[in-house]
């Protein structure tokens, strides 16, 4: 009987939490939420570039520039769905509203200043990179596309854009060597770090 009664009142919360997410105002994000999501899980599997730029000059001019626009578009998102979420038990929907959407500012204001000072500073900084060994860290490297990680003298790691102009096999997990840096791209070129020693 008291399992019947919790799965009853599990159900219940699960039923109330979904109302929550689908009622004025949370259900404008909710939306939102879904595809911030998905884009991530797509990152992680190596179809999408966290990277790419579109927008930038807009998020510069509210504050939140400095960083991958994916990066704040995501983080905005996400605290307004949950400021949305939880403002709708103190206060009146629309005034829920406005205060998740100023709470998602602030606080990813504060994400974007946190992750800028432990981003490098520039190409001049990255290209001391060039003659390390990287592990790439998405599913595929490209022309196009690809991420690696690459720790500095200090043991400090980054994660840099990679790209390769061959057909070599390099998925995640792959130890590579960074050889050349674009500074247009601001990624470097990669090959396997196998194949490097071969022709040393």
């Amino acid at each position: 009987m008291t399992s019947v009664k919790t799965k009853r009142g599990r159900y219940r919360a699960m039923g109330g939490f979904v109302d929550a997410a689908l009622s004025f105002p949370a259900v404008l994000f909710t939306p939102l939420l879904i595809i911030v999501v998905a884009f991530w899980a797509v990152v992680v599997a190596g179809g999408a570039d966290p990277d790419a730029d579109g927008g930038g000059d807009l998020l510069s001019f509210a504050g939140l520039g400095g960083v991958p626009v994916s990066v704040p578009l995501s983080l905005l998102v996400v605290f307004a769905w949950f400021g949305s979420l939880a403002g709708t038990v103190f206060l009146p929907g629309w005034v829920a509203l406005i205060g998740a959407i100023v709470l998602a500012w602030l606080l990813t204001r504060t994400a974007v200043v946190l992750i800028g000072r432990f981003r490098p500073d520039g190409p001049e900084s990255r290209a001391d990179f060039v003659g390390r060994t990287c592990v790439i860290r998405t599913g595929r490297v490209t022309r196009t596309f690809g991420q690696a990680e690459v720790r500095a003298e200090d043991g400090a790691s980054a994660i840099v854009q990679v790209r390769q102009a061959g057909a070599d096999d390099l998925h995640a997990g792959t130890v590579a060597l960074l050889y050349d840096f674009d500074p247009e791209g601001e990624f470097f070129w990669v090959v396997p770090a196998d194949i490097a020693t071969k022709d040393n």
